[in-house]
C-alpha cells in the first residue's frame, strides 16, 4: 500500500503540475484550430479470471495513463454525424498487481471518444481504442512456465470505456468511467488466454492553448464517393484473408489459415449497414489436431468449415468496424464450438476496393488474426436525388 501510496503522489503531482501550468498559459494564447488537449487518468481495477489458470494472478492495482486529444468540431461530416468525438492516442501503463510471472503492460492506442448524451457543460460518452501492447514477461515452457495467459511480447491492446465528463470552465474537463482493457495476440504466438483488465478512473485534461469552439463547426463538406448520399443500395462485399496459428506448445508447428467471405449488405443509415454473408475457412491446424486424436482425414475438403452470418457494420468515413456473428455449418473439427464472433477492421483504399484485420473468436477466446483484401459491388434500386 506504501509503494501504490507514494505513486500516485507522484503522478498527481506531475498532472497538477501539467494541467496548471496549460491552464495558466492560456491568458494570453492565441486561440487555435486544432483544439488538442493533454489528458491524465489514474485507473484502479482487477484482472477478470476468465481460466482457472489466471486465478492465481487475481490482485488489485493501479493503471496510470496519458493521452493527447483533439476535439473535432466538424471539419469533415463524419464528425457532425457522430456529435463532434474526441479523437487521441494514449499511453497506458500498469504493473499488474506486480507478479513476477507476467511483469508489466504498457500499450499505445488510437481512440475514438463518442458522446452518447451531451449539452453545452457535460457529456455521456463511448470510448473505442485499438492498438499495440507489451509486456514484459510472457510463458516460456522452461524458465515461465507459470504464465498460463500471453505466450509473446508484443500484442493487441484494446480499450472499451463508458465515462462522464463534465467541463470546469472554458479549459479544463474533469472525467470519471469504467472499463476493459484487453491485452491479446490473437493466436499467433500460444498460450493466449489474454488478459481482461477491469478498471474505474478519474481524470482531468486541459487545451493546449486556448480553444476555438467555432472552427469550421456544422459546415457540411462535399460528398466522397464512400459516404452516404442519400442513394438506396445493396451492396456485396468479397473478402479474401490469411493468418496464421502459433501450435509450437500442442503441435510443434505454426500453421496458416484462410478465410473467404461474401456478404450482403444493406445501407439503413449514414452510419450504419446490416446484411448477412456466407464464409468459408480453411485451418491447417484442424488436420494436425485430429490425426493427433487419431481421427484420420481422408481429404481436405472434410477440416472446410463453412458458415453463414449476420454482420452490423459501423461507419466512420474511409474506417468502418464490422462485427459478425455466425455458424458453422460442417467441418470435422469445432472443438470450439459452432458459434464464432469476429471483428474486422475495414478501410477503403478506393471507392470499391478495401484492406482489412479480422480478429476471429469463439465465445471470447481469440481463433487468430488475419490480414486480408476485399472487393465491393454497389447495386442501386432508388435515386433519391435527379442529376
Amino acid at each position: 500500500m506504501d509503494h501504490f501510496q507514494l505513486h500516485i503522489k507522484h503522478i498527481l503531482f506531475l498532472a497538477l503540475l501539467l494541467i496548471s501550468s496549460l491552464v495558466m498559459s492560456q491568458a494570453h494564447s492565441p486561440k487555435t484550430k486544432h483544439n488538442l488537449n493533454a489528458e491524465f487518468k489514474i485507473h484502479y481495477g482487477f484482472l477478470w479470471s476468465h481460466h482457472l489458470e489466471l486465478d492465481r494472478f487475481q490482485a488489485h492495482y493501479p493503471a496510470f495513463e496519458f493521452s493527447i486529444q483533439k476535439q473535432t468540431w466538424g471539419k469533415h461530416r463524419w464528425e457532425s454525424e457522430y456529435a463532434y468525438p474526441l479523437i487521441g492516442l494514449s499511453v497506458w501503463y500498469s504493473s499488474l498487481g506486480s507478479f513476477e510471472e507476467i511483469g508489466s503492460a504498457i500499450a499505445v492506442y488510437p481512440f475514438i471518444n463518442f458522446p452518447l448524451v451531451r449539452d453545452d457543460v457535460q457529456s455521456f460518452n463511448f470510448r473505442l481504442g485499438l492498438g499495440l501492447g507489451y509486456l514484459s514477461n510472457h510463458f516460456d515452457r522452461l524458465d515461465n512456465y507459470k504464465n498460463f495467459a500471453i505466450g509473446s511480447h508484443l500484442n493487441v491492446a484494446g480499450s472499451l470505456f463508458f465515462e462522464y465528463r463534465r467541463k470546469w470552465g472554458r479549459i479544463v474537463t474533469l472525467s470519471t468511467g469504467f472499463g476493459l482493457t484487453h491485452f491479446s495476440n490473437g493466436s499467433i504466438k500460444t498460450p493466449n488466454y489474454g488478459l481482461n483488465i477491469l478498471t474505474a478512473n478519474i481524470g482531468v485534461s486541459a487545451f493546449i492553448g486556448r480553444p476555438n469552439p467555432k472552427g469550421s463547426r456544422k459546415v457540411f463538406p462535399e460528398l466522397y464517393p464512400f459516404e452516404f448520399d442519400g442513394r438506396r443500395y445493396l451492396e456485396v462485399n468479397f473478402t479474401f484473408s490469411m493468418g496464421t496459428k502459433d501450435m509450437s506448445q500442442q503441435l510443434g508447428q505454426r500453421f496458416m489459415v484462410y478465410l473467404f467471405t461474401a456478404n450482403l449488405m444493406k445501407r439503413v443509415s449514414y452510419k450504419s449497414k446490416v446484411g448477412i454473408g456466407l464464409d468459408l475457412s480453411y485451418d491447417a491446424s484442424d488436420k494436425a489436431i485430429l490425426e493427433w486424436r487419431g481421427q484420420p482425414v481422408e481429404n481436405e475438403w472434410q477440416v472446410l468449415r463453412p458458415g453463414v452470418n449476420i454482420a452490423y457494420q459501423l461507419m466512420i468515413s474511409r474506417l468502418s468496424f464490422l462485427f459478425q456473428y455466425g455458424f458453422h455449418l460442417a467441418g470435422k473439427e469445432r472443438k470450439e464450438g459452432d458459434m464464432y464472433q469476429r471483428l474486422t477492421i475495414k478501410f477503403l483504399v478506393t471507392r470499391n476496393i478495401f484492406a482489412n484485420i479480422a480478429l476471429n473468436s469463439h465465445f471470447g477466446k481469440a481463433d487468430y488474426i488475419a490480414f486480408g483484401l476485399g472487393y465491393k459491388l454497389r447495386f442501386i434500386y432508388k435515386r433519391k436525388y435527379k442529376h
